[in-house]
């Protein structure tokens, strides 16, 4: 089947053209009956047949220019008229006939009608013509008479002025229009001039000024403070929990969050006040002619206050926070770059510090912001160069006191502070999320270290390895456990995952589909540090745990009173319901041994049975000839 054929879109240039050659040839018709007339009333019947041949002439013009042959109908025309014209010139007084005044006339409508080329062929065919009939007259070739009344030269010349302000008034009005489109044309230029304008400063979604128009206006207000020895303060507002909103409810009801937290930000200052969005959840809010800190707690409460009054986004009503970070001009520093950066600090010692606060920049947060960027880049460098080593802590059964495992621990060898503890590092490699790397060696050493350990006639025990709750969330974890298992040969049941109870509540769901995961890679779990998070029950139903870890802060006070004694006991009470292993971290004497075998607990570690100890150490303790 044949697509349908479009028609194609009409010339504009061509309309113009059609429409002035109607006007101006119905003008010129009535003009030429009105003569014909005359003609034929004063018996002059050569004028009257010449006229008349024009008038057919424009019949035929008017029906090429029905039939879309425009540019013909304008050339016949205006070349009709010239031949009439000049043949009224040459039966008449000839260059001093009134009819000469057609000529300009038909100059005039050749500006309107005619492309350029035509335009000037025109006016060379008009100077040809007077040429000839002047060289005519001059050389006595052919006289010419006079003839008409003075009715009939009036009359004349009466209808060419008629008809050359029909030409002139086309042209006039044609002009006009033009001019009203350019002025409209101008118009809607300006105002996309103004929107695209608007769009480059603004963000889109919220209509605050964006971080470059923002920039701009916070120099400004910086400018003018510094003129008139005033203050002004710089907050950083980024919200805690925005990420969670928009995965939950998805990303139109987090614009639509966004949208509404601007508003109030906005609402939340005075006019004079500028608050722009420096992308995503980050706001800034600059407070002019501040007289002192107490207006700008106030400011900084008074945002909070609103951006904690809960939202109604899609039927739910949302809770949120906000965190602040606030610098002082010029007392923190007398540019924006400097603001922004120092502001940008005092915010992150906000979420820090619990969330849902503001707090004002000091230099020990600069100080320590730059300790931990070089302990961090210090990290990175200790993951290229193999500087992290693996110590091992022994697991023992309390009854027997046999060995039944071991706990790998990381350690820092520094090249010049010497060995550095997990303490001293862990927390800064999980906020730059080098810890996912880190974790990933510590499970391939260990695996390694145990198949070695294997093949050179140890027994066989049960390897733990700590995992973070950032290397849980963000690293394929299960991949890298089958990884290391599959390049040592590990027995899956030699090791033993130990998750902190924070990590259990990151994502309920998503943590059981990952720990089935892992389960069935054959591999053992447990709960590390129990009874100093989120202790709870349903939990550990949920969760196919193997073991419990009683944190030592309650084993080591098993001596100080029964209250301590009581929760020790209730969580190894909990854990044989569920017939789930306990193991006691940090038993330090025999006393204290003696109470948890009495409690029923299974195993324990501590400095009692030994300190963490390098590889070729612990080698010894499994009576093995030489580490592998």
């Amino acid at each position: 089947m044949s697509e349908p054929t479009l028609s194609p879109e009409p010339d504009p240039e061509h309309a113009l053209r059609s429409r002035r050659f109607i006007q101006i040839a119905c003008f010129t018709e009535i003009a030429l009956i009105i003569r014909v007339g005359i003609s034929v009333a004063a018996a002059d019947w050569e004028g009257a047949w010449t006229l008349s041949a024009g008038l057919s002439a424009i019949l035929l013009c008017f029906w090429l220019n029905r039939k879309g042959m425009t540019e013909a109908a304008n050339l016949l025309l205006l070349g009709s008229l010239t031949i009439v014209i000049s043949f009224m010139l040459w039966i008449g007084e000839g260059i001093f006939d009134v009819a000469v005044l057609a000529y300009p006339t038909i100059l005039i409508m050749s500006g309107l009608l005619l492309q350029p080329r035509y335009f000037f062929a025109q006016f060379i065919l008009i100077l040809c013509a007077v040429t000839f009939i002047t060289y005519t007259e001059l050389t006595g070739y052919h006289l010419f008479q006079t003839t008409g009344t003075a009715f009939v030269r009036v009359t004349d010349t009466v209808l060419i002025l008629a008809v050359t302000v029909g030409s002139v008034w086309v042209m006039t009005h044609d002009l006009h229009q033009v001019l009203q489109q350019l002025k409209q044309e101008i118009a809607r230029a300006q105002t996309s001039q103004a929107s695209l304008t608007f769009l480059a400063q603004h963000d889109a979604l919220t209509s605050l000024p964006n971080r470059l128009l923002g920039r701009e206006l916070i120099e400004q207000a910086i400018a003018q403070a510094r003129r008139n020895s005033r203050r002004i303060a710089l907050l950083f507002v980024d919200l805690d929990n925005f990420k969670t909103v928009n995965d939950s409810l998805g990303h139109t009801a987090g614009d639509t969050f966004l949208m509404e937290v601007a508003q109030r930000l906005s609402q939340s200052v005075r006019a004079t006040d500028i608050v722009s969005r420096q992308g995503g959840d980050e706001f800034l809010v600059v407070l002019t002619e501040i007289g002192d800190l107490d207006a700008i707690n106030t400011a900084a409460t008074n945002i909070l206050t609103r951006l904690t009054a809960s939202f109604s986004i899609k039927d739910l009503q949302i809770s949120t926070s906000c965190s602040i970070g606030i610098a002082v001009f010029p007392d923190d520093g007398k540019d924006f770059d400097t603001l922004l950066r120092l502001s940008d600090i005092g915010m992150y010692q906000a979420k820090e510090s619990g969330r849902n606060m503001f707090r004002f920049y000091d230099e020990k947060m600069n100080s320590s912001i730059a300790q931990n960027l070089h302990l961090t880049s210090s990290l990175r460098q200790a993951l290229f160069n193999k500087e992290f080593v693996l110590y091992y802590q022994p697991v023992v059964e309390l009854q027997s006191g046999h060995l039944i495992g071991a706990e790998a621990l990381i350690r820092w060898q520094h090249p010049e502070r010497g060995m550095v503890p997990p303490l001293d590092f862990i927390p800064a490699a999980e906020r730059s999320g080098l810890i996912v790397d880190i974790g990933e060696w510590v499970i391939n050493e260990a695996c390694r270290q145990m198949t070695a350990w294997r093949a050179a006639g140890a027994p066989e025990f049960v390897m733990a390895v700590n995992i973070s709750t950032v290397q849980f969330r963000r690293g394929n974890i299960e991949q890298v456990v089958a990884n290391a298992l599959a390049l040592s040969g590990l027995n899956p049941a030699c090791l033993e995952l130990e998750l902190t109870e924070s990590t259990l509540i990151q994502n309920a769901e998503e943590f059981i589909k990952t720990l089935h995961r892992l389960k069935t890679l054959g591999i053992r779990i447990s709960i590390d540090d129990f009874g100093t998070g989120y202790s709870n029950l349903s939990y550990l139903q949920r969760f196919d745990v193997d073991k419990l870890k009683i944190d030592q802060s309650f084993v080591r006070r098993l001596g100080n009173g029964t209250q301590d004694r009581a929760i020790v006991n209730a969580i190894i009470q909990m854990a044989k319901s569920l017939n789930l292993t306990t193991t006691a971290e940090g038993i330090e004497d025999e006393n204290i041994r003696r109470q948890l075998i009495e409690l029923g607990c299974d195993q324990g570690q501590g400095y009692l049975f030994a300190k963490p100890q390098a590889a070729a150490q612990f080698a010894l303790q499994l009576h093995l000839k030489a580490e592998a």
